[in-house]
């Protein structure tokens, strides 16, 4: 393979109060740093986009710590940052993306956590400023990682109205809004500046995982066809939600031909993130 994967969705941070890492304990991971670029090395994995995570009580873990992780290995590391829905937190996340201008490759709301919604209109002068420096802004959507998560705010379909605002705002629904996964296909078909990406879609540690995992490539190819390719798709771990090696498989189980499996795993990222 003359091309190499971008992973456009890890989380990583080094605080023991971090919820994912029950979920490391599941997937059988470290969650490190180090094992971090042990598996990319072992994965041909060129670039990872490196997010925050949430504390058991669903606040945000700061951005900082991801700064300061990216900048341990700047170049093959790249920081997202994540907002809460708060002017402080808003005027925060802006200040630090223009302290490492250049370095932060986008902006991350989690819908569904701390009653972050898609019509905030607390994000503004975020979403104004990532459309000034032609910064994609992620979105979780989908399943929350937290019981006392908000499945209501996170909808994909919420994203729709935004999209219909704000037309030059590059947006990314995260996690392919699964389960809602057809919906998300209706959103980047319909609306020219909605993305996907297709993070954490198999991580089930239930009795069945290996026929989730099938009905998962199953829907998510159906979605790349009423969506009519793979354009605007971009592959993410959501490691340590997922391992890297099981998220490359599944795009390998995608009935799809070669150039759009490729731009899932690297092309896109490069476009939409400008790396």
């Amino acid at each position: 393979m003359a091309w190499r994967v971008i992973d456009a969705h890890i989380h990583l941070s080094e605080n023991k109060e971090d919820a994912l890492r029950a979920y490391a304990r599941l997937s059988g991971l470290k969650y490190t740093l180090d094992e971090l670029l042990r598996i990319m090395d072992q994965n041909a994995v060129a670039q990872g986009l490196i997010l925050t995570s949430v504390t058991k009580a669903g606040e945000l873990l700061p951005n900082e710590d991801v700064m300061e992780l990216c900048g341990r290995n700047r170049g093959r590391l790249s920081p997202v940052l994540s907002v809460a829905p708060s002017y402080a937190k808003v005027s925060d996340a802006i200040r630090l993306a223009k302290r490492g201008k250049k370095l932060v490759k986008a902006f991350k709301i989690m819908l569904g956590y701390g009653g972050a919604r898609a019509s905030d209109r607390v994000f503004d002068r975020l979403l104004d400023y990532a459309e000034s420096e032609d910064l994609p802004v992620m979105f979780h959507t989908g399943d929350t990682a937290i019981a006392s998560g908000d499945l209501a705010d996170a909808h994909p379909l919420t994203l729709d109205a935004l999209a219909n605002r704000r037309h030059d705002l590059r947006i990314v629904a995260c996690h392919f809004g699964n389960p809602w996964i057809d919906d998300v296909a209706e959103l980047i078909y319909k609306q020219p500046n909605v993305y996907a990406d297709i993070s954490g879609l198999a991580a089930s540690g239930g009795k069945y995982s290996v026929q989730y995992a099938r009905s998962v490539a199953e829907k998510l190819s159906r979605a790349i066809y009423f969506a009519g390719g793979a354009d605007k798709i971009v592959f993410g771990s959501d490691y340590p939600v997922m391992h890297p090696a099981r998220a490359i498989s599944l795009v390998s189980e995608l009935e799809i031909d070669s150039k759009d499996r490729r731009r899932i795993l690297s092309d896109n990222a490069k476009k939409i993130f400008m790396l």
